[in-house]
């Protein structure tokens, strides 16, 4: 009998899991979330609120009703792009693993391409790899919360929005992959009352054309000659200019917001208590964007399809408080807990490791080491560097 059960636990451990899995956002993470969770057999369902794959990546001229973005009935535009913007990576850190950003040119070849290459790309990821009829456009999520499904498997209701008309659908598990450059940090600046001038966040700038001829030098020199202080201060602060914001998610505080701090978050991915049906893509930030949203999109797969397994809820836990420890130990302020660098190279090589896939190959650390060194140089002329460095020497 102990053989029969051993067999049946060993056929039990090969047999395909497939999951039907929610993804939040069809952006950059959600796009290679996708892809990952398809090729380890699960069913998947992508929400996205705009008419096109792209997240941030996509120029929307709109800009919202309050400049500042302070006003809770304000209509969110999503996108933060303004119309002159280009990378500030190289087109060799933005692509994925076996689909290379290097190998594609739409119209801007240069190493520091415009905003509309970025989105070429990402479109075409998607169709390569058959994500585009996965996506529901034009469908806002209002609602994630988990329900008893009358079983030890609990299931996740997401409510969507399409058109004015409003629909629920089950899943086995989501994955939150909403990016977090749509809702704007307002710096708490004593004395910014006292500016005469136009305030508006970085997250409405579009084009110039609007404030030709509207710097008034010696009221500017005035102004800021009293709070220089207090600017400088801000400053060693070094406020992100962004704060992540999920209000369809619906977890009793389970996850919360607190400081910037989403949490919490084992690895910045699972929330403990309702891992792994739940989890996040793209919360690190200061770490190589492409490269941390693909490692951990395999991991969230493989854990789904039990080829990686997750420590205890306890042991998370654990693990979730000693960092949170050691950030105070070192000084590090809560609003940086999902800050990576300057440990960028461990996480993904940890990530990599608890997901059981190949690290980041070797040359890419190397051109992300020389151009960390390169833009943190002294006596860098940021203006020409995006035209003078070229990473193929590398």
């Amino acid at each position: 009998m102990q053989c029969i059960k051993t067999k049946l636990e060993k056929l039990e451990n090969t047999m395909e899991i497939s999951l039907k899995v929610a993804i939040i956002g069809a952006g950059v993470s959600g796009l290679v979330a996708a892809r990952e969770l398809l090729r380890e057999g699960h069913r998947v369902v992508v929400y996205e609120k705009s008419n096109q794959p792209g997240g941030t990546w996509i120029y929307d001229t709109r800009v919202e009703s309050d400049p500042l973005g302070l006003d809770p009935k304000r209509e969110i535009v999503h996108s933060s792009l303004y119309s002159s913007l280009r990378t500030n990576l190289p087109r060799h850190l933005m692509g994925f693993s076996d689909y290379p950003f290097t190998d594609r040119v739409y119209g801007d070849p240069r190493n520091f391409p415009g905003h509309e290459e970025v989105l070429k790309f990402l479109k075409d990821f998607a169709r390569e790899f058959g994500l585009t009829e996965l996506i529901r456009f034009e469908t806002e999520v209002v609602r994630v919360e988990r329900f008893d499904s009358g079983d030890d498997d609990y299931e996740w209701v997401v409510e969507s929005r399409t058109s004015g008309a409003s629909g629920e659908e089950e899943f086995q598990a989501v994955v939150v992959c909403t990016g977090h450059y749509a809702e704007p940090i307002v710096a708490n600046l004593p004395g910014i009352e006292q500016w005469p001038g136009k305030q508006l966040h970085s997250h409405n700038y579009r084009v110039p054309d609007p404030f030709q001829n509207q710097v008034d030098l010696p009221c500017l020199q005035r102004w800021y000659n009293r709070i220089s202080r207090r600017i400088e201060s801000l400053h060693r602060r070094n406020y992100t200019l962004y704060k992540y914001s999920y209000p369809f998610l619906r977890t009793n505080g389970i996850v919360s917001i607190d400081d910037i701090r989403v949490g919490p978050l084992y690895k910045h991915v699972f929330p403990p208590q309702l891992s792994p049906r739940l989890s996040f893509v793209g919360v690190a930030y200061s770490v190589g964007i492409f490269e941390v949203v693909e490692l951990q999109s395999k991991w969230i797969a493989r854990v789904l399809s039990s080829k990686a397994i997750l420590p205890s809820e306890k042991e998370m836990l654990v693990d979730v408080e000693e960092h949170y420890r050691d950030m105070a130990d070192r000084g590090v302020p809560k609003h940086h807990t999902h800050k990576i660098h300057p440990h960028k190279f461990e996480y993904l090589d940890m990530i990599a490791d608890l997901a059981g896939v190949p690290p980041v190959a070797k040359r890419i650390k190397e051109i992300h080491k020389r151009f960390l060194g390169l833009v943190f140089s002294s006596g860098i002329d940021t203006k020409r560097y995006r035209d003078e460095w070229d990473p193929n020497d590398i």
